[in-house]
């Protein structure tokens, strides 16, 4: 059975070092959640502050990495369980992004709405980085309005 459980940034920011496919841990955070089978962290949820600075408006969240260990429905409960702590605090929406590749599948569970397409490209410009922090693929974003 899958409970939820409180994490702190460097217990999520670890298991994301373990397991992510293509990101790494993340800087900070306004709360992370755990999803544990058996006593066991299989997933965690690390939201934040959007990245976008034009979604950056007080009133939106960001879940910044949502990573488990392949645990069935472990993606939607979280997902599901960032949405209903962000509603919590009085916060009026929350996205995500996800990988063209990736089928959004978690996300439509827990409720859910692709907005379209959005970045993905390389940072151009004096401050790029020498190598790519992420994925230059295109990427979906999901939201979900309180």
């Amino acid at each position: 059975m899958l409970t939820l459980t409180p994490v702190s940034l460097a217990e999520a920011n670890a298991f994301v070092a373990q397991y992510h496919r293509h990101h790494k841990p993340v800087t900070g955070h306004k709360f992370s959640i755990g999803c544990t089978a058996d006593r066991q962290l299989v997933g965690v949820a690390i939201v934040g502050r959007p990245v976008s600075r034009y979604l950056d408006d007080g009133q939106t969240l960001e879940v910044n990495r949502l990573c488990t260990d392949g645990t069935k429905n472990a993606c939607s409960m979280l997902y599901a369980a960032a949405w209903r702590a962000a509603r919590a605090m009085g916060y009026r929406k929350i996205i995500t992004y996800t990988l063209d590749t990736e089928n959004g599948a978690s996300l439509r569970a827990a409720g859910w709405t692709c907005a379209g397409l959005a970045g993905g490209k390389r940072w151009t410009g004096s401050r790029k980085p020498t190598t790519d922090l992420y994925p230059p693929q295109m990427k979906y974003r999901y939201e979900k309005t309180i």
